[in-house]
């Protein structure tokens, strides 16, 4: 692992655990929680093969996986891996940095038709690893690979910086959304959903 995370820095041990309780719960209140599978499950041929990055407690991994995709899920909290090990069997859980992802020494070799990085996994990241994280996430997606991208635009990470590191990372932005469900992009809006595509020339 490099440098510590934000989700590390900036909250308590006793966070993950918490973050694990309130999705369970919301999940047997019968809350909507696939939004984001949704959306990458357009976007992507079926049976596709996914890339969760940053996928915590697996919601949105098991949620693609029972549309019948192959999914590998990253995290780089264990403890988060575990639950999702535990309340969502099927796709692969793996504890990793994604700003030096390398799922080929893991085992996983082929490259991905497309990656999620969703609940505001960008701003939870280790500072100045953004672009890192986009480049390692690029690579192993195959040409014509797809991204898409979720986070709060008032968590400390300009919308104009992560244009700049998504270009550094060899991405095209497609479209840009205020919300999981498509609603319009706004200049105001306080989430941006940035859809991506990995060339394929």
């Amino acid at each position: 692992m490099g440098k510590p995370t934000r989700w590390v820095t900036e909250t308590g041990p006793e966070h993950s655990q918490w973050y694990i309780d309130r999705f369970r719960r919301l999940a047997a209140e019968g809350a909507d929680l696939a939004g984001e599978a949704r959306l990458l499950d357009v976007l992507v041929p079926p049976g596709s093969r996914i890339l969760d990055a940053g996928s915590g407690t697996g919601r949105v991994g098991a949620a693609l996986a029972a549309r019948g995709h192959t999914v590998v899920g990253v995290d780089a909290d264990p403890t988060l891996v575990d639950a999702a090990r535990v309340d969502h069997p099927g796709p692969r859980w793996l504890v990793g940095d994604l700003a030096e992802l390398d799922l080929a020494a893991a085992g996983e070799p082929e490259p991905f038709d497309g990656a999620v990085i969703a609940g505001n996994v960008l701003v939870f990241v280790a500072p100045g690893t953004e672009r890192d994280v986009l480049r390692r996430v690029t690579a192993h997606l195959r040409p014509g690979g797809v991204v898409a991208v979720g986070f709060g635009t008032d968590r400390g990470y300009p919308l104009t910086d992560f244009d700049a590191d998504a270009v550094a990372a060899g991405l095209r932005l497609e479209h840009r959304f205020a919300t999981w469900d498509l609603r319009p992009w706004r200049d105001d809006a306080d989430f941006a959903v940035t859809v991506l595509r990995r060339p394929s020339d």
